[in-house]
């Protein structure tokens, strides 16, 4: 028996422009890597959103979802205040979750 939580993540990115995209994944590293490669049609690749600026994680698949739903309902205005709240230099935040899943995986060895 698994008695590991699976854990689901609302994230934002954005390209240079600052364009905004939000999504919901159960896997954020993988979600990230596709958008970088542009390996979907859509949004993302057509407009080169690429660097994750915003993540919150959840225990719960229908909390992400409903909290994604909630994000995209909203103007621009208050995204760019979610954003700013926790990464006010709009920095790329990918190294900040791999930095903490490799810590994660060193002490789990």
């Amino acid at each position: 028996m698994n008695s590991s939580k699976k854990t689901y993540h609302v994230y934002i990115m954005c390209n240079v422009s600052k364009m905004l995209y939000t999504g919901v994944t159960s896997d954020l590293d993988i979600r990230v890597f596709q958008h970088r490669a542009k390996l979907s049609e859509g949004f993302t690749r057509k407009y080169n959103v690429h660097r994750p600026v915003y993540f919150e994680a959840f225990g719960d698949v229908r909390n992400a979802i409903a909290t994604e739903k909630q994000i995209k309902g909203w103007l621009r205005a208050k995204k760019v205040a979610l954003i700013e709240s926790v990464n006010p230099e709009w920095k790329d935040l990918t190294p900040e979750w791999i930095d903490k899943r490799l810590k994660a995986r060193k002490v789990s060895s």
